[in-house]
């Protein structure tokens, strides 16, 4: 017996929830309540994934005891029966039942009652935290109502059922079951669609061509909601410069306007004060609840715009990417060449060099994913099958059923079955969660660029997906008694979790057959139903025999190349720049005049010399010492409105040096301190305004 396996599991979750959040979310200026609380609620889920195993491998040594004692009584006095022997990480049945009773209910807490109000507290336009915890409770009786309801009819179902007694154990019962049961319902949804999506994903990410068109496509989708939340944030700021000339200095609502107009980025700000407003703009005082309003308008469209920008931002860089990859393809030198150059470290100057770089992106790469997509689908397969199946107990069809009983004395081979299956289906699910069309307004984004709501989003779904997804894995591996309908020695989880026995139609028929629908789902996903469906109702999905899909292709693509274009010509000025300021600052004025001549010269030979290739994808490539391509003055800089509109949104990744105050290019980890003046960063805390 040795906690050790317990202890490190229980750190490992921690380290692991502690680093994700850290790339995701933004330390310093979130919310010091907001990071603990979303913190709690993934180290709480992680620890349910990796301690599982855990006590699955304690179960099966405590049914051997159990077996060897009844064949051991069948047996003569003089028979020899041999002993289990107990595997490396046995504890005590309390250590694993006290565990989840903690974690459980902790992340229940969590999810249906603190992060739902945090999430409405957040979004909520009041000035006061009488007033936001008043609109908070509101969004939150309404969403709830109808859960009430639900159980309110089944409380008095229950109540007038002869034969059963309503306990403190059974309301218990009800409600973890409850909500199992509800994320049970969105999990068989989300796995129909990721068991699927997630191998083709992984095979077309070997086809770069295919890749970038997909990401063409995804631009021009992109393009399309930044241009709309960026005339959303027009209209706001229209209305706050309207309001700012109706409430001057010392009127008793400009305290909360300029609460509001703190949350306005600075650059935002300048263009709000030098619109010119329409003759017939109203300029009479505002009512506190229009203010309101307002306010929470302004909160919204901000977080919308944010959340456009960084997308927009990533999706170019791997655009970007997936382009000098397909040009490097090409190439003889086996050294990979970059468009615009970034930054080099320790890890990139020895290790990660160009030429280990190129043989991992255009050679390497491609293999690595067609492996992983033929793995994902034999894992996506085997779940399928096993969903269909686990029902049956005798003979045994389930194929993670099989090979736990055939594994049986073979512990850490369980442990490491258990903890893959878990993972794959915990990753399926979970990348599915952001990808929906319909929760357009959540996102997690890397470099610290992800906000609080969606943050608290993330922890409130991955609270509730865990513990219906850890009890859909013990059903399939036959140790769930409830489901399976046999009576084996369950694991402690299962014990604490509760179950729906005191109904019928959800113990013995929504939790049973409902998962089998994850077939009809896998199938309308590989035909691409779904896809052709939204298509034909207005929203817009790749569907390669499109004509919609191949005009915002074309668009994408065009989009990326302007982008190109701004992007070096803002390069090529700093370059001059800085050129210039070296000269001026090292000779004298002839000796200056002279080399810039020279250089002048030396370009010009340069632009002679450039050996130009292009593939089916219109991608330019030379054989000098970096990629490039002609800058076209058929959208010269006055007439480019994006760039005049948002100028700064369009160099989301240029970082200004403080000596020279000129852009420079880097990596895609400086996103967080180039576009927060554009944009702002999230608020330092959820209690700013009062």
């Amino acid at each position: 017996m040795t906690y050790t396996p317990l202890v490190s599991k229980i750190l490992f979750s921690f380290l692991l929830s502690s680093t994700i959040l850290y790339r995701y979310g933004n330390w310093f200026r979130h919310h010091i309540f907001v990071t603990i609380i979303v913190l709690l609620a993934w180290y709480c889920s992680f620890l349910i994934i990796f301690a599982l195993p855990l006590d699955v491998t304690s179960t099966v040594y405590r049914q051997c005891i159990d077996e060897r004692g009844n064949n051991s009584s069948l047996l003569n006095s003089t028979s020899f029966t041999s002993p289990c022997e107990p595997p490396w990480s046995n504890l005590p049945e309390r250590v694993f039942t006290n565990l989840w009773r903690t974690v459980y209910w902790s992340t229940q807490f969590l999810t249906w009652l603190v992060m739902p109000m945090m999430q409405s507290y957040i979004k909520a336009g009041d000035f006061t935290i009488k007033g936001k915890l008043k609109s908070a409770l509101i969004d939150n009786a309404i969403y709830y109502g109808s859960y009430l309801l639900i159980c309110g009819v089944l409380l008095i179902y229950l109540a007038l059922k002869p034969g059963i007694d309503l306990d403190w154990s059974k309301l218990k019962a009800i409600a973890s079951t409850a909500s199992n049961t509800w994320g049970l319902f969105l999990l068989v949804l989300l796995l129909g669609y990721a068991l699927v999506e997630v191998p083709r994903r992984l095979w077309n990410k070997s086809n770069h061509s295919l890749t970038l068109t997909q990401s063409y496509f995804k631009a021009a989708k992109l393009s399309s909601d930044k241009c709309e939340a960026e005339e959303t944030v027009d209209d706001v700021l229209e209305s706050l410069q309207a309001v700012s000339l109706a409430v001057r200095s010392g009127h008793l609502l400009h305290y909360h306007l300029e609460t509001i107009l703190q949350k306005v980025p600075a650059e935002l700000k300048d263009r709000m004060n030098r619109r010119q407003l329409p003759e017939d703009t109203p300029t009479d005082p505002p009512s506190v609840k229009a203010l309101i309003r307002l306010h929470k308008q302004t909160i919204k469209s901000l977080q919308v715009l944010q959340r456009t920008e960084t997308q927009w931002g990533i999706i170019v860089e791997k655009v970007f990417e997936l382009e000098d990859t397909l040009k490097n393809q090409v190439s003889t030198e086996r050294r990979f060449k970059r468009t615009f150059e970034r930054q080099h470290n320790w890890f990139t100057r020895y290790i990660y060099t160009s030429t280990v770089e190129w043989y991992w992106k255009c050679v390497i790469y491609c293999y690595t994913q067609k492996i992983l997509a033929i793995l994902a689908g034999i894992f996506s397969i085997c779940v399928v099958w096993s969903e269909v199946t686990f029902f049956n107990v005798s003979p045994p069809l389930s194929i993670f059923a099989i090979i736990v009983k055939k594994t049986k004395y073979d512990y850490f081979a369980i442990e490491l079955l258990s903890t893959m299956i878990i993972l794959y289906l915990c990753y399926c699910a979970y990348s599915t969660v952001l990808k929906i069309r319909v929760l357009n307004l959540y996102y997690l984004a890397p470099h610290h660029q992800t906000n609080e709501y969606s943050l608290i989003f993330s922890g409130m779904m991955l609270s509730r997906l865990t513990p219906p997804l850890c009890l859909n894995f013990l059903g399939i591996i036959h140790m769930d008694s409830h489901i399976i309908d046999r009576q084996v020695m369950e694991t402690s989880y299962t014990q604490v979790m509760g179950h729906m026995d005191v109904i019928s139609i959800i113990s013995h028929g929504f939790n049973i057959y409902f998962p089998m629908a994850i077939l009809v789902f896998c199938l309308a996903t590989y035909f691409s139903l779904g896809s052709r469906l939204l298509s034909l109702i207005g929203f817009h999905q790749f569907i390669g025999d499109d004509e919609m899909t191949t005009d915002l292709v074309e668009e994408g693509r065009e989009l990326i190349k302007r982008e190109r274009r701004k992007r070096q010509r803002a390069e090529e000025t700093s370059t001059r720049k800085r050129e210039y300021q070296d000269r001026f600052s090292s000779t004298g004025r002839f000796r200056q005049q002279r080399n810039s001549t020279d250089s002048v010269r030396q370009m010009d030979t340069l632009d002679n010399t450039r050996s130009v290739l292009r593939d089916s994808h219109g991608l330019e490539s030379y054989s000098g010492t970096r990629f490039s391509s002609d800058v076209d003055t058929r959208f010269p800089p006055e007439q480019d409105d994006i760039e005049s509109r948002f100028g700064a949104s369009t160099r989301i990744n240029e970082r200004y040096d403080s000596s020279d105050l000129e852009p420079r290019f880097s990596d895609s980890y400086q996103l967080d301190n180039n576009y927060r003046s554009r944009v702002g960063g999230a608020p330092r805390g959820i209690f700013d305004d009062v």
